[in-house]
């Protein structure tokens, strides 16, 4: 089997919301910066009125001489410039079952894609390839990783995207989830460092609303998004550390591992981060200098799916936990029901950007009573449905 083509494809399609779907946006590392401290979203579609959001997405497809098609996305238009420009001419020709092979020669070609557009880039070809192993095979992706530990894996509600500076609908939405099933909900603070003690505060009645709301038997977790800075973050654990987060995320950019560290010693939270890391050489870092205690690599950003096993089974050698980041649930699952449950006790579910994310597909996978459970379609399940797309046109270089 050889590989014949490498489309992308980009559709157009509009998503029905109840109301503006992005309500209030996350903290930013560049909110030090007045002028972008009260921007509002900037990703995730466009809201062309109260009930819809325009979606304009790119999918990669991988295409053989056998009539089997691999396919990876929603991703970056940056990215699929790049994927036909570079990373085509190395992979056209080659067997599409040859994954560790594709991935190394990518690796070794890019040499200034450690990290950012070209990392994703081969991320995509990478799950695509995986989503064609499976079809190939005519299995689903867990069962040729060698899985599964379980039949499903407890969803944590990401909470991306909702009010927060508002503690009525904090309670409101907290308490809905909490009903759907959800084990744990993350919610992500709105202020950094550059909005004084006022902002401080808010963040710190987020947290407190999420405890008195959730009760004392139920998991929250708190994202910063790399936006603060040391003396910040120590402060700011301190104040809600009687609350017992289950983890506090990204308190920094990620190249600073000394700031990681210093936090850790200094605060009894367990701390989360790295998805936006690259490569086990990037982990390596991090677990080298006992940074974090809870690694979230993202599948389509990190090196991959083949990238993310590495990543997970170095993080085992070290008895820490693996839960990537949740842009993808459709692959995430496949890595998360092979990993000792000990090791990957969660899988993410980012509400609104897996309704973002999965609307083009055919059968999106959404959890039951806050779990995921195992899919049983070949591969990774990609199919994208043509009823939903408005206008499509094949992007060419």
């Amino acid at each position: 089997m050889k590989i014949t083509g490498i489309r992308i494809r980009r559709v157009h399609g509009t998503m029905a919301t109840e109301g503006r779907f992005w309500e209030e946006r996350l903290v930013r590392p560049i909110d030090i910066y007045p002028e972008y401290r009260d921007q509002g979203p900037w990703e995730g579609g466009e809201q062309i009125d109260d009930g819809g959001l325009r979606l304009v997405q790119d999918f990669l497809e991988i295409h053989t001489d056998e009539g089997v098609v691999g396919t990876a996305g929603p991703i970056w238009q940056d990215c699929s410039h790049l994927i036909l420009t570079q990373l085509k001419p190395i992979v056209m020709g080659k067997d599409p079952l040859a994954i560790e092979l594709l991935w190394d020669q990518m690796h070794r070609l890019q040499v200034h894609g450690r990290q950012g557009i070209p990392m994703v880039a081969i991320s995509a070809i990478d799950c695509a390839l995986w989503d064609l192993k499976g079809k190939v095979f005519n299995q689903p992706l867990w069962r040729i990783l060698g899985g599964p530990t379980r039949e499903s894996i407890p969803a944590y509600a990401s909470m991306l995207g909702y009010a927060v500076l508002d503690p009525g609908k904090v309670r409101e939405r907290a308490l809905e989830y909490k009903a759907k099933g959800y084990k744990a909900q993350k919610w992500f603070i709105r202020h950094g460092p550059m909005a004084g003690h006022d902002g401080l505060m808010q963040n710190v009645a987020l947290v407190r609303t999420l405890r008195e709301t959730l009760g004392d038997d139920y998991d929250i977790m708190i994202d910063c998004w790399q936006s603060l800075n040391l003396d910040y973050a120590i402060d700011f654990c301190s104040r809600i550390e009687e609350f017992r987060p289950r983890w506090i995320e990204e308190c920094f950019m990620p190249d600073r591992i000394d700031s990681h560290a210093k936090l850790k010693a200094k605060t009894r939270i367990p701390l989360s981060g790295a998805e936006h890391e690259y490569t086990r050489w990037g982990f390596k870092r991090f677990i080298e200098k006992e940074a974090l205690d809870i690694y979230q690599p993202d599948i389509y950003w990190c090196g991959g799916l083949s990238e993310t096993l590495k990543i997970a089974a170095y993080a085992t050698v070290h008895d820490l936990i693996t839960i990537p980041h949740g842009h993808s649930t459709p692959i995430g699952i496949h890595f998360s029901v092979t990993q000792s449950p000990i090791h990957t006790p969660y899988q993410e579910f980012l509400v609104k950007w897996n309704a973002v994310n999965m609307h083009f597909l055919k059968n999106p996978l959404w959890p039951v009573n806050g779990d995921i459970h195992l899919p049983h379609a070949p591969g990774v399940d990609m199919e994208i449905d043509p009823a939903k797309i408005e206008r499509e046109e094949e992007v060419r270089v």
